[in-house]
């Protein structure tokens, strides 16, 4: 199986790639649009800002290129809120794969920490990529933003209010947390996506 890594101006690259070593792949990490183009599925991880993420991949005419897939995508973390139509960090023009918005995280109590960082319970998982889940399951997540319970949610979670854990259409598929930390669970989740049909 081709897998392809989105190499960009974002962190986090080498764990996801190290979590699919582990699964016995060997995935390319690249920026080359051919092979992203050609590979069998894609994988769009990330930690970053979002302003500085979109400006790079539109100077790269990455922007284009990852909403035009037709394989499985996953984007993680930072790769989900650029998904979606907009993010309040830096008001920044996302790419409207998913049409809903990226907020930021405001505490409400004193206990309310932000970023919200650590491992907390998904429910109401809605997508193949939690296929054989039939309860809460632990998933590990660090960030300040959110993206609302809206029609694309396929998984949610609670900080503060609840939120989407990850998003799905089409061939896109997203989480906010990170599946290359979050041990077993985490790699039945990254199987399930390299299980997918085209």
């Amino acid at each position: 199986m081709n897998i392809v890594i989105i190499k960009y101006n974002a962190g986090n690259i080498y764990s996801v790639d190290n979590a699919l070593k582990r699964l016995g792949l060997e995935p390319e990490i690249t920026a080359d649009s051919e092979k992203i183009l050609a590979a069998d599925k894609v994988i769009f991880p990330g930690q970053g800002e979002a302003s500085s993420t979109m400006q790079y991949l539109r100077e790269h005419k990455m922007d284009r290129l990852i909403k035009e897939l037709k394989q499985p995508v996953f984007g993680i973390c930072i790769g989900m809120q650029l998904m979606c139509r907009y993010s309040e960090e830096n008001q920044t023009e996302c790419l409207s794969i998913f049409d809903t918005e990226v907020k930021q995280f405001i505490p409400e109590r004193h206990e309310d920490k932000v970023p919200h960082m650590g491992w907390n319970a998904i429910y109401d998982t809605k997508s193949e990529l939690f296929k054989g889940f039939s309860k809460e399951e632990f998933v590990y997540f660090v960030h300040s933003y959110y993206v609302p319970v809206n029609p694309f949610t396929a998984a949610t979670s609670d900080y503060i209010l609840p939120f989407s854990a990850a998003l799905q259409r089409d061939n896109f598929f997203a989480t906010q947390f990170h599946p290359e930390k979050s041990g077993t669970v985490g790699e039945r989740i990254l199987r399930n996506f390299l299980e997918l049909k085209p």
